[in-house]
């Protein structure tokens, strides 16, 4: 079985951390600081437990924490070819002052350092023993002028797909304030002053997903403006979210108890963020409470 293999590598402190989290949000199962002898073992075992007629995506971390073991790396992405695995590689660098600095800042250490020879030393030799995989990179980026989200956007716009849809999760989900706020709400909407179906009697045993509750809650004289406004509000955030690079949304719907105005809203809202090409998950959180 083909996979799709993206190995990446470079320079310690060039940002790696942040594109093994871009490839996690792009669906990608990533492994960090893999030695590069196991990656044949780890195909194998990963495409056999890939339901038949998808492709797997994998993204692999490996580096010069590896030590001695990723010296043979070229020989070993050989023995990959040979079995019919042709892997990508993104390859991550930055000048020698930016690495310092980033080094200065995380005060974490260099897997290279060396007490006698310093930072500048360690990042001579890291460089020495990457550049035969740097010159066999699919994609070579400078980070130098790079912060974490410039990273992002840019490996989103090489590896992500061409809309939205894949970059940012949207759940839009209706609730109960008596039952309390949504923990994991970004946006909280209270929608309590709009009329409430459930003082009908026959309306009550339905909810915000059948058609008699949502011509009910929509025929309020207020529905149609706060919709509107509600609307662009969220038509305004989302690029925002995602240029930012939130990976994941909850937008929270409140009525009081989480089954009539909540529940209509929140399915309008979602079918509008859906139109417009975003991933959105429904989700009505106390629409089964007495």
């Amino acid at each position: 079985m083909n996979v799709q293999l993206i190995i990446i590598t470079g320079m310690s402190g060039a940002g790696k951390g942040t594109a093994a989290r871009v490839f996690e949000d792009l669906s990608f199962t990533v492994i960090d600081n893999l030695p590069p002898q196991l990656l044949p073992q780890l195909i194998e075992n990963y495409t056999a437990s890939t339901e038949s007629g998808t492709v797997p995506k994998l993204a692999v971390v490996t580096d010069a924490r590896s030590g001695a073991l990723f010296s043979n790396f070229v020989k070993d992405l050989e023995e990959l070819k040979k079995l019919s695995h042709e892997p990508h590689i993104l390859f991550l660098e930055a000048s020698d002052p930016v690495l310092v600095q980033r080094f200065k800042e995380t005060r974490k250490p260099h897997p290279l350092f060396k007490s006698d020879g310093g930072i500048l030393a360690a990042i001579a030799s890291e460089r020495a023993l990457l550049q035969p995989l740097r010159d066999l990179a699919g994609n070579v980026i400078d980070t130098s002028g790079m912060n974490a989200q410039t990273l992002r956007n840019t490996l989103f716009n090489f590896y992500g797909a061409s809309s939205d849809i894949h970059r940012m999760t949207v759940t839009v989900q209706s609730f109960g304030f008596k039952y309390g706020l949504p923990l994991d709400a970004d946006l909280v909407f209270d929608v309590r002053f709009l009329r409430n179906p459930h003082y009908i009697d026959e309306l009550r045993p339905f909810d915000g997903r059948d058609k008699v509750i949502d011509d009910y809650v929509m025929a309020d004289p207020s529905s149609a403006p706060f919709l509107e406004k509600l609307f662009a509000l969220i038509d305004f955030s989302l690029p925002h979210y995602l240029e930012e690079g939130k990976a994941y949304l909850t937008i929270g719907i409140g009525c009081t108890g989480g089954q009539h105005r909540s529940v209509a809203v929140a399915e309008r809202l979602a079918n509008f963020i859906r139109s417009n090409n975003y991933h959105v998950i429904t989700y009505h959180r106390d629409l089964v409470k007495p």
